[in-house]
């Protein structure tokens, strides 16, 4: 019962109720609210809101094209192999940990400031990075940005939730699977501008004049919202301490699993055991923390949990079908980014188009997402089919056609889950998913990214031992002398090189497994919805 005195109010709160109450207070109504439903996107708002499109493909390019030019950075440092491991690891592993909590604190200090501060500090430690001291000092620059880089992807599907009327949300979200695509895509050729035409160091600092344009249209374009301080007083510190740490120590077993041999390694060990303990004691706390980082109620939904679900096996399947001929053509043919560079272009500037074009149709009332995502999967299992029939003849020429089915399946499968988890969601509900769908959205690249390490790894020394006794029971080479040697050798290498064919198209084959995964989920988990503009509410329940 609701006690009717006032005296009361005020101090006999219980602390659980106080801190509901914060909830309440940041989803109330404030001066910087929102355009009513239906009202027109005016030049300012638009603005921001590509400011915020601009922090968020910064963000993206700033992982990708540190990670493919690698090789330069190692050799100016003079870093071994195994060091340089731990450069991608330690920003992968501080960027995905970010994403869970960076909603949060973008609403307790507001979506401007919060995302014009992230861009500075990433920025900022860009331009440190080349003047690095140390191999430890460059390790604490790459953990501090991917901190303040984790802080950037989240923004853009809150703004887009919250600021773009209906009839136009569907080419927002179009703007957000830009930087889950697009972004990536161009990476190689970015990477391949910058060490081969121009400067090393332009892989930290091709970012500031990104950096910039981004600020500006932040700093006019969005709403000044006031501060929500009040919120850490209610501050969710176990959520913080456990969640954090359980998600960094995931990734980063995932990401060094191949190079000290899984479970082999009791480091990793730790990681994974460590990791998935505190993970659990995470979500424990977020289902009873009244103001928690995760909003795992939200998984009663049936096409929440399907987007999320699906966007695990997409992620996956995109990262790991992107990630299959750049190998290949590194390892077999001894391609560099600028050779590989065209392969990627190809796909990059066409989803330019594509987008916006499979927003639109997905903007149609008559158009259901579920059939669309179905069309989408079925080109991809048909770009891993066609993929697995590669042979070592092949040469960057012959991707290009499976890069075409890419073009057409990518947007259709990307946009039909952020569909399906955005449709019938308020704003105020537009954090909780931000932080589950981006967190997951990383998380699962570096699954892909260990799976293509690990699985190739396997089916690698798996082929090269079965060709080499069926060598040996044939036993083609006898004799001794010089060119017995020489005829070793070349034996050797085509061993090797059949190897690394007959895993790519393994590779392509276990691909295609998850997209078949994928697509026996339509039929059964999500129900149909609407676009967002549409009267009718969507069945998202």
């Amino acid at each position: 019962m609701t006690s009717a005195n006032p005296s009361t109010t005020a101090t006999d709160v219980p602390p659980v109720e106080q801190q509901t109450r914060a909830i309440s207070v940041q989803e109330e109504g404030t001066p910087a609210q929102p355009k009513p439903a239906g009202a027109a996107l005016s030049l300012r708002l638009a603005t921001g809101l590509i400011g915020v499109l601009l922090a968020s493909l910064l963000a993206i390019l700033n992982e990708q094209v540190t990670a493919l030019a690698l090789a330069d950075v190692q050799g100016v440092f003079s870093i071994g192999r195994d060091d340089g491991t731990w450069l991608t690891t330690l920003f992968e592993a501080a960027n995905v940990a970010t994403m869970v909590f960076a909603p949060w604190f973008g609403i307790t200090f507001t979506l401007k400031r919060f995302t014009i501060g992230a861009v500075l500090t990433t920025m900022l430690l860009g331009a440190l990075c080349p003047f690095a001291p140390s191999l430890q000092a460059l390790y604490l620059l790459r953990v501090l940005q991917g901190v303040a880089g984790g802080c950037l992807p989240p923004m853009l599907i809150i703004v887009a939730l919250r600021y773009l009327p209906p009839k136009i949300k569907l080419y927002g979200l179009a703007g957000y699977a830009l930087t889950a695509t697009f972004g990536p895509a161009v990476g190689t050729p970015l990477a391949a501008l910058w060490t081969e035409y121009v400067s090393w160091q332009m892989v930290f600092w091709q970012i500031v004049p990104l950096g910039i344009a981004s600020c500006a249209a932040v700093r006019w374009g969005l709403p000044d919202d006031p501060y929500k301080l009040e919120r850490l007083s209610a501050f969710n510190w176990t959520g913080l301490l456990t969640g954090f740490p359980a998600v960094a120590m995931l990734v980063t077993g995932l990401l060094q699993g191949d190079r000290l041999d899984w479970l082999n390694s009791e480091f990793i060990r730790v990681m994974f055991g460590g990791g998935a303990l505190l993970l659990v004691v995470f979500f424990f706390n977020e289902w009873f923390h009244p103001l928690p980082f995760f909003k795992l109620r939200l998984l009663a939904r049936r096409n929440f949990a399907h987007g999320l679900m699906t966007l695990a096996g997409a992620v996956i399947l995109l990262v790991g079908v992107a990630a299959i001929p750049g190998q290949y053509l590194a390892r077999v043919h001894a391609y560099r980014p600028l050779q590989t560079a065209p392969l990627s272009l190809l796909l990059a500037l066409p989803l330019l188009i594509t987008l916006p074009l499979t927003a639109a149709v997905l903007n149609l009332r008559r158009v259901d997402s579920r059939w669309v995502m179905t069309v989408g999967l079925l080109l991809m299992i048909a770009t891993c089919a066609l993929g697995s029939l590669m042979t070592s003849e092949w040469i960057r020429v012959n991707f290009y056609w499976l890069q075409a089915l890419q073009i057409m399946a990518q947007p259709m499968v990307i946009l039909s889950i952020l569909m399906g988890v955005t449709t019938g969601l308020p704003p105020t509900e537009g954090p909780f998913a931000s932080a589950m769908f981006n967190s997951l959205k990383t998380f699962s690249a570096a699954v892909a990214t260990a799976l293509i390490e690990g699985l190739g790894t396997g089916r690698e020394r798996f082929h090269s031992n079965m060709l080499v006794d069926q060598l040996g029971n044939h036993a083609v080479v006898t004799g001794r002398g010089v060119d017995t040697a020489h005829t070793l050798a070349q034996l050797a290498h085509r061993v090797h090189e059949q190897a690394l064919v007959l895993t790519s198209a393994d590779l392509y084959r276990v691909m295609a497994c998850v997209a078949i995964a994928l697509l026996f989920l339509v039929p059964i988990l999500p129900v149909r919805i609407y676009p967002p503009w549409s009267t009718t509410p969507p069945s998202s329940h």
